[in-house]
């Protein structure tokens, strides 16, 4: 048993560390005397908070309120499961709901970087085992017994004299007890909740359609926007015809927005491309998108520009962007030549490696490539936005409502307390809703007309003005000596217009002479987080490497890299090691063992295995070439995830992954011509469909005592690979560049 000490104080709050935050557990202690004096039973409407997360009605239903924001990974499950656990709860009794945007009580309301669970475990086990503590303190004093002689389990305290009550009846004389200085966690082997089955809390909401989503909002007197962005980057507004559009039905205005301000810091999410974009405000939306049309603009090539940028952390920097029309030709070109001859910077460099390579008896190296891609969430970016003189209210779906505050402002120039934010559900983000330029948008837009706002994006708007998935170039290279040993290897990385930085993971500490070079090419179009950043490719440029160097040295894949970890656990080279090589080899033990590897026979059986996000993944699948095209029979998903919480909803996310990354691999690609983007809508953008996802994936994951660490990230950057490395079992073809449909079509004429 695991006793935790909660508090710097018994008084009116508590501070739970968390990884990458905190979680503050406000105690309200206002309501309940009120509440108490008036008769709980009498008022089945009233709920009772022991906590931030927690609230008990006089029914006994539990209430738990999630933090983070939730876009389909499972919070309004697994936090209830894990603060339910510590409660000693029945779950039939616990529903959830998002919590009210409060940073003063949730330290990190924000959805990135599969860090949700992980940063909340802690906070939330505290949080339930407080509200048992208090409860139980509450049955103690009414029954006039020690505490220590309380029990607790289904939602019902009991005491070996024959009373009990149901935590509904104890609830508002819980409310009103001081915080205890410490509470005991219950041991990991008498779980009941957290590593079990749970069917989704909130999922019968969104399948009947109740209105949880930015989209659905409807305030009133709210009037509808769209927005008109330039129709290439690099381009900014000359003049338009605003008064022909006026005259429309329903039409009230048009004029621009300027964006970003010459003395503006911009924040971590102010990711936009055009800074001045025209605004039409109407009635209704079809109203709009027919004045969007007509609306005539002059468009002019914009000079180049800087301004001073802050990152996530406060850092700040001056970033000049570059004028000019761009090519996905002439960023491929420069990409190409960057990771040849380029000049580069070295981000790790243990022994010798340039004498190991001019020493080798055989060097083998190879070029992988990426394309830019849109992230197509389903449920386009949209938002709402009441801006008064003194005060605004904001409400939408945002990853981060921690860093749309402060950014939304500065642009309208407000104090942030003086804004109200009401997080939604989010229909999708995958990166895409970190950075809230069309929040920002709406809030200008509304402080112009004086009216609140709802702005909409179409498809072709939000697939035209980025944020993409950068584009890639890497090269590869490893020394092999006369016993097929590597002595060398090498990594030269190229992105547009930032590259994959990842210097410190496998194979960095299991070979003596490593080196690690990389190069951003500067570009105008804007680029931001996808789903597993930079890993998403930079797993697909290393596991299909190794997969040709392991056939190069005639070793069997698995092996090879098994062998290579046992070097990094008993002798790593180096300190800066960021990954476990014996949790990494779990996983690549038991997708072998699982997808019986060793006998595979003729199978078409692709292997690969990626560590992102503090959690590592093996994933192996089986093809058949069918008309030119990959048949997926099969996926086997290993992971090491820690402490799985809930899992069926874990399966569902390692499943979502792997059809993501086959489909980003297969068919995702956004170029561009002269700056437009070629791509404006899912006609021409290919998605994976249902036909070509795997028919079967079994997930796996390996049991430890490790806490939980990331899951809605890891299973998708090993994917790619192990179905390039699949597929040339299947055809004898290397597929080094994304996406695979290209080669595919080529091979197939």
């Amino acid at each position: 048993m695991e006793i935790l000490k909660t508090s710097f104080g018994r008084r009116s709050f508590l501070k739970a560390s968390a990884a990458g935050g905190g979680l503050a557990l406000s105690f309200n202690l206002a309501t309940a005397p009120n509440a108490l004096a008036a008769d709980a039973k009498s008022a089945p409407s009233e709920w009772f908070e022991l906590n931030a997360v927690l609230s008990i009605q006089p029914s006994g239903a539990i209430q738990v309120r999630v933090q983070n924001p939730e876009f389909g990974q499972g919070l309004m499950t697994t936090f209830p499961m894990i603060a339910a656990e510590e409660l000693e709860a029945n779950w039939e009794d616990v529903t959830s709901v998002t919590a009210p945007y409060d940073q003063s009580r949730y330290k990190m309301q924000l959805s990135g970087g599969s860090w949700s669970t992980s940063m909340n475990y802690p906070g939330l086990r505290m949080a339930g085992a407080t509200a048992l503590h208090m409860l139980k303190t509450a049955a103690a004093n009414a029954w006039n017994v020690p505490v220590e002689d309380v029990n607790a389990a289904n939602s019902v305290l009991s005491h070996s004299g024959g009373k009990t009550a149901t935590y509904g009846e104890m609830a508002a004389a819980a409310a009103i007890l001081p915080v205890p200085e410490k509470v005991a966690l219950k041991d990991k082997k008498d779980f009941s909740i957290i590593g079990t089955s749970r069917k989704n809390l909130t999922g019968s909401q969104v399948v009947k359609g109740d209105s949880l989503f930015g989209i659905d909002v409807r305030e009133k007197d709210m009037l509808r926007a769209v927005v008109v962005h330039a129709p290439a980057f690099g381009l900014t507004v000359d003049s338009f015809d605003a008064e022909s559009v006026k005259r429309m039905p329903g039409i009230h205005d048009v004029f621009t927005i300027k964006m970003y301000p010459d003395d503006l810091v911009r924040g971590f999410s102010d990711v936009a491309a055009f800074r001045e974009v025209i605004a039409i405000v109407g009635d209704h939306t079809w109203q709009l998108m027919k004045a969007k049309k007509a609306l005539k603009v002059n468009w002019k090539v914009e000079d180049s520009y800087s301004f001073t940028s802050s990152d996530f952390f406060g850092n700040q920097n001056k970033v000049t962007v570059p004028k000019g029309l761009e090519d996905t030709a002439t960023h491929n070109a420069i990409m190409a030549a960057m990771v040849e001859t380029g000049e580069m910077e070295t981000k790790r460099k243990d022994g010798d490696p340039m004498a190991a390579f001019a020493n080798a008896a055989k060097v083998v190296e190879h070029t992988y490539h990426a394309p830019f891609l849109a992230h197509n969430t389903l449920e386009p970016m949209n938002f709402y936005a009441d801006v008064k003189e003194d005060s605004a209210m904001l409400i939408g779906p945002h990853q981060g409502p921690m860093l749309i505050h402060n950014t939304v402002a500065a642009h309208i120039g407000l104090p942030a307390e003086k804004i109200d934010f009401k997080m939604t559900r989010m229909g999708g983000g995958f990166g895409r809703r970190l950075y809230p330029h069309w929040a920002t948008e709406v809030s200008l837009i509304s402080q112009r007309v004086k009216r609140p706002v709802h702005l909409i994006y179409t498809r072709e708007d939000d697939m035209t003005v980025g944020v993409y998935r950068p584009s890639y170039t890497i090269k590869m290279r490893a020394a092999l000596d006369a016993n097929n040993k590597i002595i060398g290897y090498h990594v030269r990385s190229a992105g547009t217009p930032e590259a994959c930085s990842f210097p410190n993971r496998f194979p960095a500490g299991a070979i003596d002479n490593y080196l690690w070079e990389e190069s951003p090419n500067v570009s105008n179009i804007t680029v931001g987080a996808f789903r597993a950043p930079n890993s998403n490719f930079m797993a697909s440029a290393e596991q299909s490497f190794l997969d040709e160097l392991a056939e190069a040295m005639g070793a069997d894949p698995i092996q090879m890299r098994l062998d290579l970890l046992k070097r990094a656990q008993e002798n790593p080279v180096g300190t800066d090691n960021d990954y476990d090589a014996v949790r990494y080899a779990s996983v690549l033990e038991l997708a072998r063992d699982k997808s019986d590897w060793n006998n595979r026979g003729d199978k078409n059986m692709g292997v690969a295995a990626y560590f992102c996000h503090n959690s590592y993944c093996c994933n192996i699948v089986d093809i058949d070439m069918k008309n030119g095209l990959p048949v997926i029979n099969s996926v086997t998903s290993a992971l090491d995830c820690g402490q799985v919480v809930n899992y069926e909803g874990a399966i569902n996310m390692a499943q979502g992954g792997i059809v993501d990354g086959v489909g980003i691999s297969m068919f995702g690609e956004m170029t561009f011509v002269e700056g437009q983007p070629q791509h404006k809508n899912l006609d021409t953008y290919r998605m994976v469909r249902i036909n070509e996802s795997p028919r079967a994936i079994d997930v796996h994951f390996v049991k430890n005592e490790h806490g939980p660490t990331g899951l809605g990230e890891p299973p998708m950057p090993p994917t790619p690979p192990a179905l390039a490395n699949a597929m040339y079992k299947a055809t004898g073809h290397r597929f080094r560049n994304q996406p695979f449909i290209t080669d595919l079509e080529t091979l197939k004429s």
